[in-house]
């Protein structure tokens, strides 16, 4: 077992360990006791008894891309696992056992070599681990649901050092904590995960269009229009923010659609084309695109080594949505700015299984500063602090992923599921040996 001891290792090495992957420059000041580079699973098992044995708790780090940096704590012994990457596929069941350290661009080696997609996260640093115990808010979730929905089982070393399958007829507690809790409140470490894989799309086509300010409104209540009937194997996202070389705030609006054939594709894209507003000064229509070109457009909007700031919200879907999210739109005052909106139905509209995510609407909400300097920390603290008082009347609940906790009380769960949680929590880490900010 790889372990570097904070009061025995060189500062360069520690600081290294400490903050490897880790995807904000917003450093929290937090200094585990040790660090456990595992390899395995048994390099997971025998951590965890360790820092039994030394009255430690335990942390975890997946892929480092929390927001916050909950995988930094005093007092314990963090466990990363991002050099614990195993795959092993049954390509006739379309399933997969995937370690938790194993990265979101996993999607490119199934399509690969298999055919089949996970449908992981976004940003391909996103690690399976945190990915999928938060829920999993995966390519196409409008479509192809929250990925925890396709979680199998899973192998977990519990908090006093035992390894348990989990599934619906194994430890079925945990098994239904683990689909939507999220990473650092588990009570228990996650070494791997069984999943129901999904056929690999052969066209990858997108569509996308830039409004000026002017003509946000329409554009929303253009693609609201759309969505009641359109195709369920396209992604619709909308970004708000100042474009490079712009001195205004922009909407683009875009359809990345996974199909069979390229003509399934056009027969999607081109309605909606067709019913644009006009005046976009940026389009492009039916572009042959891929997972590799997307995961560098996201690596390229969500660059790591920044200071970063999150919030989110799941929005009632009684809102005047259109209205609503031009208001946000407007309040984005600079190029550290940006707002997300997301349209989940109709998966939102679809019951879900019985499991610890439960919250969710229509109408996805992110919002992000992303900036380098520690002096604009005030500033982007108070937009996203004024953001978040104007998302709370028309808030039913928020993503876990992408919330912090330190900064305000949130609601991620249902309050029976909230309840079940806590039980489950206090039944399997009664003394507390996993971190967590619910804890």
């Amino acid at each position: 077992m790889d372990i570097i001891w904070r009061n025995n290792s060189s500062d360069d090495v520690y600081e290294e360990a400490r903050l490897a992957r880790v995807f904000t420059a917003r450093h929290p000041d937090h200094h585990p006791t040790a660090i456990v580079r595992a390899k395995s699973e048994s390099d997971v098992v025998e951590a965890v008894r360790l820092a039994q044995n030394l009255n430690l708790q335990v942390n975890v780090r997946s892929g480092g891309h929390s927001y916050p940096g909950w995988s930094l704590s005093d007092n314990s012994i963090l466990i990363d696992v991002g050099d614990y990457r195993e795959i092993k596929v049954d390509v006739a069941k379309k399933e997969a056992w995937i370690s938790s350290g194993m990265k979101s661009d996993i999607d490119m080696e199934l399509m690969k070599e298999y055919g089949l997609i996970l449908g992981a996260g976004h940003h391909p640093g996103v690690g399976i681990g945190g990915y999928l115990l938060q829920g999993g808010l995966s390519w196409n979730c409008r479509g192809w649901g929250w990925t925890c929905e396709r979680v199998k089982a899973l192998d977990v070393v519990t908090a006093d050092g035992r390894l348990v399958r989990c599934s619906s007829d194994e430890h079925s507690d945990l098994f239904w904590a683990a689909r939507g809790l999220d990473l650092v409140d588990f009570p228990g470490v996650v070494t791997q995960f069984q999943v129901q894989l999904l056929p690999a799309p052969k066209a990858f086509i997108t569509s996308g269009y830039t409004f000026p300010k002017a003509q946000i409104l329409d554009a929303f209540n253009w693609v609201l229009g759309l969505i009641p009937a359109f195709d369920e194997d396209t992604e619709i996202s909308a970004v708000c923010k100042f474009p490079d070389g712009i001195d205004e705030i922009c909407l683009t609006v875009s359809f990345i659609t996974m199909k069979d054939s390229a003509e399934a594709a056009w027969n999607v894209l081109q309605p909606a084309h067709l019913t644009r507003p006009k005046g976009a000064i940026l389009e492009w229509f039916f572009r042959e695109d891929s997972f590799e070109k997307e995961y560098a457009n996201e690596v390229s909007a969500f660059p790591g080594g920044r200071r970063w700031l999150a919030d989110n919200a799941f929005l009632n879907n009684e809102a005047d949505v259109a209205a609503f999210l031009e208001e946000l739109c407007m309040s984005i005052t600079d190029k550290h700015f940006a707002l997300l909106w997301y349209p989940l139905a109709p998966q939102s509209l679809r019951p879900l299984p019985d499991m610890a995510f439960s919250l969710r609407s229509d109408h996805y909400i992110g919002t992000y500063a992303l900036y380098e300097s520690e002096d604009d920390d005030e500033k982007c603290q108070s937009w996203m602090q004024a953001t978040a008082a104007k998302l709370e009347p028309f808030r039913t609940g928020s993503f876990s992923g992408e919330t912090d906790f330190r900064v305000r009380e949130v609601k991620c769960w249902g309050d029976d599921q909230f309840a079940k949680l806590t039980e489950i929590r206090q039944r399997w880490d009664p003394d507390g040996r996993i971190c967590g900010p619910l804890q």
